[in-house]
């Protein structure tokens, strides 16, 4: 393993949980929407975190680059391969789109509420804040570690040009 390739992993690490913080972020801002434009309380979202398949050699990269090329169907991608919408940093974590949850919503009693039904009956989204603030806390911490990591790669780095 290179020094670069502690950088790389890190750096994808670090994107990685950026985009989840993002995402942690929107389902607090919309604990409470109760409309969106696609109709329907707002819907939580989520980050997927994967392995990053590592890609060393030059030849490599051409020889699945040539493969892509060949592929003329989404559906026929090998498996382990980014999708479109997929972000990929060489090696570490690959994160994939940010995705909706197929989760109920949850329903309270609010006659009085503009987008509540006849039976008085509103639909707010199923986003737990507890469970968010928990999720917030954990990816600020993974984002930590890697800024550590990064941290004492460059020190290394540092003082082996000093010898």
């Amino acid at each position: 393993m290179q020094i670069f390739d502690a950088l790389d992993i890190s750096s994808s690490g670090l994107s990685a949980q950026r985009r989840k913080l993002t995402a942690i972020a929107s389902n607090l801002a919309n604990v409470d929407t109760t409309r969106t434009d696609e109709g329907g309380p707002y819907k939580r979202r989520r980050v997927v975190m994967l392995e990053a398949p590592k890609m060393t050699k030059f030849s490599t990269m051409l020889d699945q680059a040539e493969n892509r090329l060949r592929v003329t169907d989404l559906r026929h991608r090998p498996e382990g391969e980014p999708r479109p919408g997929e972000f990929f940093v060489g090696s570490g974590v690959l994160s994939q789109e940010v995705r909706e949850e197929p989760v109920k919503p949850r329903m309270v009693y609010d006659p009085n509420h503009p987008d509540a039904r006849e039976d008085g009956m509103v639909l707010y989204p199923d986003v737990n804040t507890i469970t968010e603030m928990v999720d917030m806390i954990a990816a600020s911490r993974a984002y930590e570690a890697n800024i550590t990591v990064m941290n004492a790669a460059k020190d290394m780095a540092n003082r082996a040009l000093d010898i």
